[in-house]
């Protein structure tokens, strides 16, 4: 099988099969669905719809000689304001900065993603008068992309037989803790761990990954929602937030996520190196 489209997965009496868009049939051991938050594999489990945040996510990158000095230093420097807020930090060993702003939209565009219209970006950041620095870090890039922001409402609470899901086919998060790709390869490592304790049972492998993994997966959904409605405040409650925020310290606010940068692979992972 290479380069063809999934269209959907079943369970078979040893296993599992795919069909694809080529009309060819695969059978396998199992079925694991990687392919995304639109994933044909999470349709077939009756894994809920992606549901639109009302945000789109607008990347670009410039040269770092392009930007203030203070803007290459190798930090994640946040920007919260008015219906958005702006990230961005060195990449390539400090040679280019790589900027995100994320914004109140809606979407308009064929699929989910889609080259961006600078003037538009510019609209978006035009009220931000009390911040000219952020204002002039966006009008750096000539070229912009953008993404719409979807997510599901839950994460996958499991599969059928020999199929099961991974990444954002089974839960997409919005990009508030910056956890997406980090999840998924949380994920591979858990799947991989139950399918060498049970080398002979697929199945009963698939449900162990599955229960392993929830409740992490729902907490870090539910949190980057959260934090989405924290940076997207505006008025009093934002002054109220930047007041909270200022009070804690960074300290104290990394704190409150050690639970998500403290994971380390399972225990039998870990004592083999």
């Amino acid at each position: 099988m290479n380069n063809e489209r999934v269209l959907g997965a079943e369970n078979t009496s040893s296993g599992a099969k795919v069909r694809t868009g080529s009309g060819n049939t695969y059978e396998a051991d199992a079925v694991i669905g990687a392919d995304g938050i639109w994933s044909n594999v999470a349709q077939r489990l009756k894994h809920g719809a992606a549901r639109f945040s009302h945000r789109t996510a607008w990347r670009a990158l410039v040269p770092a000689d392009d930007v203030a000095p203070e803007f290459r230093t190798p930090l994640v420097h946040l920007w919260l304001g008015l219906d958005g807020h702006l990230v961005h930090y060195p990449v390539k060993g400090g040679q280019l900065i790589n900027i995100v702003g994320i914004v109140r939209d809606e979407w308009k565009e064929t699929g989910w993603s889609a080259p961006g219209d600078r003037a538009e970006i510019l609209r978006h950041f035009a009220r931000w008068s009390w911040a000219d620095e952020a204002r002039d870090l966006v009008a750096a890039p000539q070229q912009w992309l953008k993404w719409a922001l979807y997510d599901r409402p839950g994460p996958f609470r499991g599969g059928m037989g020999a199929v099961t899901l991974i990444g954002d086919a089974a839960h997409p998060a919005l990009p508030f803790l910056a956890q997406g790709s980090c999840l998924a390869i949380e994920d591979a490592a858990v799947l991989a761990d139950m399918l060498g304790t049970y080398l002979d049972e697929p199945a009963d492998a698939l449900r162990a990954y599955e229960g392993a993994r929830w409740h992490r997966t729902m907490r870090a959904q539910s949190l980057s929602r959260r934090q989405g409605r924290i940076y997207g405040l505006n008025g009093p409650e934002a002054l109220v937030r930047n007041l909270a925020m200022r009070a804690l310290g960074g300290e104290k606010l990394r704190a409150r996520y050690d639970w998500l940068y403290d994971w380390w692979p399972p225990q039998r992972l870990a004592n083999t190196g």
